[in-house]
Protein backbone atom coordinates (compact mmCIF):
# COMPACT_ATOMS: atom_id res chain seq x y z
CA UNK A 1 0.00 0.00 0.00
CA UNK A 2 1.79 3.28 -0.97
CA UNK A 3 2.54 5.66 2.09
CA UNK A 4 -0.36 9.04 1.83
CA UNK A 5 1.51 11.89 0.64
CA UNK A 6 0.98 14.92 2.97
CA UNK A 7 -0.29 18.21 2.12
CA UNK A 8 1.20 19.73 4.89
CA UNK A 9 4.83 20.40 5.33
CA UNK A 10 6.56 19.22 8.46
CA UNK A 11 7.34 21.28 10.65
CA UNK A 12 5.01 24.05 9.87
CA UNK A 13 2.93 26.34 11.76
CA UNK A 14 -0.47 24.73 11.76
CA UNK A 15 -3.93 26.59 13.47
CA UNK A 16 -6.40 24.46 15.37
CA UNK A 17 -9.28 25.51 16.27
CA UNK A 18 -11.36 24.82 19.26
CA UNK A 19 -14.55 25.95 20.55
CA UNK A 20 -15.86 24.94 23.98
CA UNK A 21 -18.58 26.74 26.89
CA UNK A 22 -17.32 29.53 28.60
CA UNK A 23 -16.04 28.11 32.10
CA UNK A 24 -12.65 29.42 34.02
CA UNK A 25 -10.99 25.95 33.45
CA UNK A 26 -11.60 26.21 29.75
CA UNK A 27 -8.78 28.32 28.61
CA UNK A 28 -5.72 27.22 30.79
CA UNK A 29 -6.65 23.11 29.92
CA UNK A 30 -6.43 24.20 25.65
CA UNK A 31 -3.40 25.61 26.59
CA UNK A 32 -1.86 23.22 28.67
CA UNK A 33 -2.34 20.75 26.07
CA UNK A 34 -1.27 22.79 23.41
CA UNK A 35 2.15 22.51 25.24
CA UNK A 36 2.07 18.44 25.39
CA UNK A 37 2.14 18.83 22.14
CA UNK A 38 4.36 21.82 20.95
CA UNK A 39 7.05 22.79 23.70
CA UNK A 40 7.63 25.85 21.65
CA UNK A 41 3.74 26.60 21.52
CA UNK A 42 3.80 30.33 22.04
CA UNK A 43 0.57 31.28 24.17
CA UNK A 44 1.02 35.08 22.78
CA UNK A 45 -0.33 34.26 19.29
CA UNK A 46 -3.64 32.60 20.70
CA UNK A 47 -6.68 34.07 19.16
CA UNK A 48 -10.23 34.15 21.33
CA UNK A 49 -13.37 35.09 19.94
CA UNK A 50 -16.32 34.90 21.92
CA UNK A 51 -19.31 33.53 20.40
CA UNK A 52 -22.09 36.26 19.74
CA UNK A 53 -24.39 35.50 22.93
CA UNK A 54 -20.95 35.45 24.98
CA UNK A 55 -21.60 31.54 26.16
CA UNK A 56 -18.76 29.76 24.23
CA UNK A 57 -15.37 31.02 23.27
CA UNK A 58 -13.42 30.08 19.99
CA UNK A 59 -9.83 29.49 20.51
CA UNK A 60 -6.89 29.41 17.55
CA UNK A 61 -3.57 27.92 18.52
CA UNK A 62 -1.04 27.93 16.16
CA UNK A 63 0.63 24.40 16.65
CA UNK A 64 4.35 23.41 15.16
CA UNK A 65 3.29 20.43 13.54
CA UNK A 66 5.89 18.36 12.95
CA UNK A 67 4.37 15.33 12.08
CA UNK A 68 0.82 13.48 10.81
CA UNK A 69 0.64 11.41 14.12
CA UNK A 70 0.99 14.81 16.71
CA UNK A 71 -1.92 16.29 14.74
CA UNK A 72 -3.88 13.29 14.95
CA UNK A 73 -3.16 13.06 19.04
CA UNK A 74 -3.52 16.41 19.22
CA UNK A 75 -7.03 16.30 18.00
CA UNK A 76 -8.13 13.47 19.41
CA UNK A 77 -7.27 14.85 22.98
CA UNK A 78 -8.60 17.91 21.96
CA UNK A 79 -12.03 16.33 20.67
CA UNK A 80 -12.26 14.36 24.03
CA UNK A 81 -11.77 16.60 26.92
CA UNK A 82 -14.83 17.61 28.39
CA UNK A 83 -14.70 21.23 28.14
CA UNK A 84 -14.27 20.86 24.23
CA UNK A 85 -17.46 20.81 21.98
CA UNK A 86 -15.72 21.36 18.29
CA UNK A 87 -12.04 21.09 16.84
CA UNK A 88 -11.55 22.02 13.49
Amino acid sequence: MAEEKSLIEYPSEFPIKVMGKVNPDYLPAILYIAHQFDPTFDENKVEQRPSKDGNYLGITLPITATSREQLDELYRTLSTHPLVSVVL
